[in-house]
């Protein structure tokens, strides 16, 4: 079983279920039925009424305009002499305090396969990388993001070699399947085989459900053992300094035969269990559901705005974003943009560009037609990336990512020293950093870096291209040369940020309403009580000018990224150029 040491605990105080057990249960009647709900109660008030809930308020109510969020591997720097959290934090203190609030460490665990996502300890910390002391050191400094691999655990693992030899509280891990039973309903994100043979040290073969690789095995939930396991999972990481909460591949959790066996009802009211958890035992901590589907599926896990997640992976912003602008059109963009609402104002998307896997395509599903995901797909493709596929119910396999750094991904192919390959990737930027929602950077794309071919070269994985491990003396030579890509990209962005946090008007809960001004322009009119900003960005090669719907034309419009005044509501844009304008009240 996995301990909680560190939180803290209630003394001569009254269980904190008392006033919300009847939520509790509720959830756990509906997922296990009226006879197993209650004993699934009963072991989780036993872990629950140990733990005294934190005095902080909740949710989206954490975040301002100031919040960005870093996503990196632990090892993604790598020093000399020193650990490589060591080393990332040193980096991250040097560079991005008061720039990034956040740091979104990827799986940090002992691992067997997935560059972390296979994990053989949550507990621990791979003595590779550091220690909990490195982690919580980087907490202190940081909001601390946490994967919670909700869905599978290590074919390597203790847990998992328990099941094999029947051990007590282990015997139901996995979830066994006939293997003649018909699958092929099963939506599936990877064209692996669903089941994977085993054989368990009685003799007995097995075919366990692998939704992802046969080496991680699929958590079977149905087990209370699985469900108080990392139930004290979750809130291991509480006690070690997490304030946000990923939740892994958390679509595919739960499996019933004869369905599609993903977002079923079970699995949405995990989400709720989870965080009906969190509001009692640590109401700062926020959940982040990650769920690579189309948006409509995706943006299910806020639940009513109050029930499941706080934040969803904005996963249709960075394949449409890459099209649009290699399109030199935002209509599409603008079109999707204008649809995008969250149900409550205590949730929020999460949004980002780049992560350490691949584009997902399956997001941009009634969006635009197949033809022309194949086409970025090619694109993709003649600038140095691949493209991975998925098994569809018939057979048949279509697109499901792709893989290239994002940088590379806005390249020109026609074009091998495209002069506008660098505006091009900060417009990109810029975009998503005026989008309503929390901002999260992967660390390659303000690093600027490019495609790590040798790396793919090296595993064999397509993934591996956008998940290179660089030296950080190398890192730091090439940001103090102003002609490298990575100096070219770097400074400007970390300005943006800057730039960004000091203003009201971008704020999670500010109104983000889409202008229709130019099919080859994104502009939006960002706006609260404190300030009304205007972010617009030319999605084109071309030069060109606008009018700005503004109420007082004699109050000048300030440029904040580039310090230009305009005396009334027309601008003029370079190819790919990003102007935040405030509004300024003119002086009588």
């Amino acid at each position: 079983m996995v301990d909680v040491n560190g939180l803290k605990r209630q003394r001569g105080k009254q269980p904190v279920l008392v006033n919300s057990k009847n939520e509790i249960k509720a959830i756990l009647n509906r997922i296990y039925g009226p006879q197993k709900g209650p004993a699934a109660f009963a072991r989780l008030a036993a872990v629950l009424e140990a733990v005294s809930p934190e005095p902080l308020a909740g949710g989206i109510g954490l975040f301002t305009q100031a919040d960005i969020i870093l996503i990196t591997y632990g090892d993604s720097l790598l020093g000399i002499n020193e650990l490589p959290l060591q080393t990332l934090h040193r980096f991250c203190s040097d560079h991005f305090k008061g720039v990034f609030s956040g740091i979104h460490i990827l799986p940090f665990f002992p691992y067997s396969s997935d560059d972390g996502f296979s994990v053989t300890d949550f507990q621990a910390v791979s003595a590779d990388l550091g220690s909990w002391t490195d982690i919580r050191a980087i907490g202190g400094d940081f909001k601390l993001m946490v994967d919670l691999v909700a869905n599978h655990v290590s074919a390597k693992s203790q847990w998992f070699q328990s099941y094999l030899a029947d051990e007590k509280g282990f015997r139901q891990l996995a979830i066994e399947v006939d293997p003649t039973i018909d699958l092929s309903g099963v939506i599936r994100p990877r064209t692996l085989p669903l089941l994977t043979a085993w054989e368990k040290r009685s003799g007995r073969r097995v075919h366990l459900w692998t939704t992802f690789s046969a080496d991680q095995i699929d958590l079977n939930y149905q087990s209370l053992d699985v469900l108080e396991n990392m139930v004290r999972t979750l809130l291991y990481y509480v006690a070690k300094g997490a304030r946000i909460i990923r939740l892994d591949a958390i679509a595919y959790l739960w499996k019933q035969i004869g369905t599609p066996c993903i977002h079923l009802p079970q699995t949405h009211d995990m989400v709720r269990l989870f965080r009906r958890i969190l509001d009692l035992t640590a109401p700062g901590v926020t959940i982040v559901t990650e769920t690579n589907v189309p948006h409509a599926e995706n943006i299910s896990y806020f639940g009513n705005g109050a029930d499941e997640a706080q934040m969803v992976y904005n996963f249709s912003l960075p394949p449409l974003l890459l099209y649009s602008l290699a399109t030199g059109n935002a209509r599409t963009f603008s079109d999707w943009a204008r649809s995008l609402a969250t149900p409550s104002e205590r949730t929020a998307f999460f949004n980002f560009t780049a992560s350490h896997d691949g584009i997902g395509v399956r997001p941009l599903e009634g969006i635009l037609p197949s033809s022309q995901i194949a086409w970025l797909a090619n694109r993709v493709r003649l600038n140095g990336g691949q493209v991975s596929e998925r098994c569809n119910p018939d057979g048949s396999t279509s697109p499901y990512e792709l893989n290239i750094t994002y940088l590379d991904a806005l390249k020109d192919p026609a074009s091998p020293d495209d002069p506008l390959h660098i505006p091009r990737f900060l417009a990109s930027q810029g975009v998503a950093l005026a989008f309503a929602g929390v901002p999260a950077v992967y660390i390659h794309s303000i690093l600027g870096s490019q495609n790590w071919t040798e790396g793919v070269r090296l595993t064999g994985r397509a993934r591996t291209i956008n998940r290179a491990r660089l030296s950080v003396d190398a890192v730091w030579a090439e940001l103090a040369d102003p002609k490298s890509v990575r100096a070219r990209v770097f400074y400007p962005y970390l300005a943006m940020i800057r730039i960004r946090a000091g203003q009201p008007a971008f704020h999670p809960a500010a109104t983000m309403q889409v202008l229709a001004l130019d099919d080859r322009v994104f502009a939006v009119k960002r706006f609260g009580p404190q300030q009304t900003l205007f972010a617009v960005t030319n999605f084109c090669a071309a030069a060109l000018t606008l009018n700005l719907p503004i109420k007082n034309a004699s109050d000048p419009l300030i440029d904040l990224l580039g310090g230009e005044r305009f005396e009334d509501g027309s601008i003029s844009l370079k190819a790919y150029q990003t102007m935040w304008l405030n509004q300024q009240p003119s002086i009588h």
